[in-house]
């Protein structure tokens, strides 16, 4: 009888021990995993219910057939579960645990992946406007407030909306004007500085939380619309793409409208368009932008500098005038 996947918890195939070291080993380097470890438990359920007894036994078709029962709508999804794959029997070859990988699927690709998007900024002042506009129902207070400053602390810090949503009151610093989120997408805590309208913002929001009852204690969330739970990162998303449906921003399709994660797109932009535009040397600054969004690795913040025209046009402007004759050394003119 097949165990229902509701109840599944830990791993109990032939692969437990070796998936567990795995996450372990991973985890250890400050990755936190949690996709890869249910992607990777699916696979463990397989096994089981296939009373596959010997490692010798995962061969190529028996991954196939693991691949072939699974529902996967788009190519993001697919590829998802066979690099968590490909990792595992990667590692399990180099700890000489299998002579060789038995996965043989190839990726899926991803077609008209739509680049980032820079919102402006008077339609970033709609979004946050036609958020503060929205009522209240039973049981759910100050729905607008919570959704509009979420929105404008997203967009003016760059954070993700995870991070955002999960904010504790111990975590906010009004008088030193700092953040501190915890267990990022990498495992990471990291400090995050905000200037004096952020701070206004922050304070006439908890103001209005008091006022309505609630009580701040140190673990209490940040934004909350039901007084102790903070509020869920999906929820957010859904009805930021409301909002913008609604306003018609970017049209009737849904490729060309702005996404909640273009907020976070749209700081990161900017920056950068400041920084050409008042002749920053833009390479050191890329190290601190990528720190101050927890980037993994500073390629992850350079892909920005060419997604927007903007910013290819700026560094048009900037190498036109360097390579102007009045500007090249004259071993080089």
């Amino acid at each position: 009888m097949r165990t229902p996947w509701r109840s599944w918890t830990g791993f109990r195939s032939v692969l437990a021990r070796d998936i567990e070291q795995f996450l372990a080993h991973k985890r250890a380097l400050g990755r936190r995993f949690k996709t890869e470890e249910q992607e990777l438990r699916a696979f463990d359920r397989f096994l089981v219910n296939r009373k596959v007894r010997r490692i010798g036994e995962i061969r190529p078709t028996m991954v196939e057939a693991f691949l072939g029962s699974i529902s996967r709508r788009t190519a993001k999804s697919w590829n998802c579960i066979l690099s968590s794959l490909s990792r595992l029997f990667r590692w399990m070859v180099a700890q000489q645990r299998m002579d060789e990988s038995p996965l043989r699927a190839a990726p899926r690709r991803i077609g008209d992946s739509r680049p980032p998007r820079l919102i402006q900024k008077r339609d970033v002042a709609r979004i946050l406007e036609a958020a503060r506009r929205l009522p209240d129902s039973p049981g759910v207070v100050l729905y607008g407030e919570t959704y509009s400053t979420i929105y404008a602390i997203l967009y003016a810090l760059g954070m993700r909306v995870g991070e955002a949503s999960s904010l504790q009151i111990k975590d906010l610093d009004l008088e030193r004007r700092l953040l501190v989120v915890r267990n990022t997408k990498f495992g990471k805590t990291r400090l995050v500085p905000f200037g004096p309208r952020a701070e206004q913002r922050l304070r006439n929001y908890l103001d209005a939380r008091t006022r309505s009852g609630a009580h701040l204690v140190p673990d209490a969330p940040v934004f909350s619309i039901r007084g102790t739970h903070p509020v869920d990162p999906d929820r957010v998303s859904t009805v930021f793409r409301r909002l913008v449906m609604r306003m018609g921003l970017g049209g009737s399709d849904a490729r060309t409208r702005p996404r909640l994660h273009d907020l976070r797109h749209s700081f990161a932009i900017s920056t950068l368009l400041r920084w050409y535009r008042t002749c920053q040397d833009i390479g050191p600054w890329l190290f601190r932008l990528s720190t101050f969004m927890g980037h993994s690795s500073i390629s992850s913040t350079a892909t920005y500098l060419t997604i927007t025209g903007e910013l290819l046009a700026e560094a048009s402007r900037r190498f036109t005038r360097f390579a102007s004759p009045g500007s090249l050394p004259e071993a080089l003119s």
